[in-house]
């Protein structure tokens, strides 16, 4: 039974990947796009379309069964309607509408998807969720895949080197690290860099039982000048991504507004996810879930931060801490679900991690000591005090105290590993 089962998962596989083959060509179509828009209104335009030689992404889970993200893209075969590609995903521009600047003026930021190349017509739909979770299509392109306009010369081409590779990126989680603020001289300390970055993550459950899922590519492209920009202190540095600590006037948020810069570096290897690798010393990083991550090189935090910051980029993980600063507003709907795993309002808890709870464990959970190392839901997590529930009074995701994941976020990573490489 056991060999009968296995063949027939076998000719599924083969199936869907025929299918990827019919509908796909195994390189990327490269959407760019303007959001644009204030506190309370959104509105897109189409800028570009690029071919780019590589796709990173599974052949066989092409459409999202996660619900993660803020947005939204899906693909439509332009004959007959069906979905051909789905993905979660969310932007800069989304936190920004929470920052009190978003009150007073009206921004726009430059955001891109990518999608498997099209070997006929589609059209690329953009869904953004609404304060009650739910999706509203905003933006709709149709792509002639013959149009001369899809752009085939590329910008900022330069070297990649393997750090860490096991197999075929269909059938790996692929992550491309990018250099920021490494000079020409500094190449073979980023080099070194990328060696660290890749021991150090694999020091972390889930991620060390699944090493040999994961390839890590990097690119060596140098910057004018060392470091990155810090506003405050009048430092601005020639650096090729262009990222600056003080995102949104929030001192250790560090991420860039130069979406087109990052797409164009990343596109010398295959990716699923995004690494921008900074090199400093000061405290800083960020992420946002299927754009990109950011960390420091060499704080002594460094290893922790990489690994916190991929919990947001790669798996959707929310910030279970609440009593720190941050620049944002009314983040969250206390009133619904958030669609992060991690976090809960408890209005639909069987959703999340309540099967994970053990029969007579309160909900809400007291934080005592009783129940400092069990899976519960405490109150406190999403920047919000009351009415958010985080898994454990402690987890990476929460603070840099421990050295883990709590049980909850380890299932998510794990799912997000599985949909990837399975």
């Amino acid at each position: 039974m056991k060999k009968l089962f296995l063949f027939v998962l076998v000719l599924l596989t083969l199936s869907v990947q025929a299918q990827f083959s019919k509908y796909f060509y195994n390189k990327t179509l490269r959407m760019d796009y303007y959001h644009s828009g204030n506190d309370t209104s959104e509105y897109y335009t189409f800028d570009e379309l690029i071919e780019e030689p590589y796709w990173g992404g599974s052949h066989v889970n092409l459409v999202d069964t996660m619900n993660y993200g803020n947005y939204y893209v899906k693909v439509y075969n332009l004959k007959n309607d069906s979905l051909l590609y789905s993905r979660g995903y969310s932007t800069l521009f989304r936190e920004w509408q929470t920052t009190d600047e978003a009150k007073k003026i009206s921004r726009t930021f430059s955001e891109t998807v990518v999608i498997p190349y099209p070997k006929e017509n589609v059209r690329i739909e953009l869904y953004s969720r609404d304060w009650n979770g739910k999706f509203h299509k905003k933006f709709s392109y149709v792509v002639d895949t013959n149009d001369y306009f899809i752009k085939h010369d590329r910008r900022l081409v330069y070297p990649d080197f393997n750090v860490r590779i096991t197999g075929d990126p269909a059938h790996r989680v692929d992550v491309v690290i990018l250099p920021e603020g490494y000079t020409e001289a500094e190449m073979g300390k980023f080099i070194n860099d990328c060696k660290n970055f890749v021991n150090s993550f694999f020091t972390f459950a889930p991620y060390t039982q699944n090493k040999d899922k994961f390839n890590f590519r990097a690119v060596l492209a140098p910057s004018r000048q060392s470091g990155t920009d810090i506003p405050a202190k009048g430092i601005w540095k020639s650096t090729i991504l262009n990222t600056s600590y003080y995102t949104f006037n929030s001192e250790r948020y560090l991420m860039t507004m130069d979406d087109k810069s990052v797409r164009d570096l990343a596109a010398n290897a295959p990716y699923d996810q995004i690494y921008i690798l900074v090199n400093s010393k000061k405290y800083g990083g960020g992420a946002i879930f299927n754009y990109y991550n950011v960390a420091v090189n060499s704080n002594v935090k460094s290893a922790k931060i990489i690994i916190h910051e991929f919990g947001h980029g790669f798996a959707g993980l929310a910030d279970e801490y609440y009593n720190d600063p941050t620049a944002y507003g009314k983040f969250y709907n206390l009133n619904i679900e958030p669609w992060e795993p991690n976090i809960t309002t408890l209005h639909h808890f069987d959703k999340k991690w309540k099967d994970m709870v053990k029969p007579g464990t309160p909900i809400p959970t007291p934080a005592t000591k009783k129940y400092r190392n069990t899976v519960g839901a405490f109150e406190g997590g999403g920047y919000e005090p009351k009415g958010m529930y985080r898994p454990m009074q402690d987890c990476l995701m929460k603070s840099f105290k421990g050295n883990k994941f709590c049980p909850v976020c380890q299932r998510a990573i794990q799912r997000m590993i599985d949909f990837y490489t399975k």
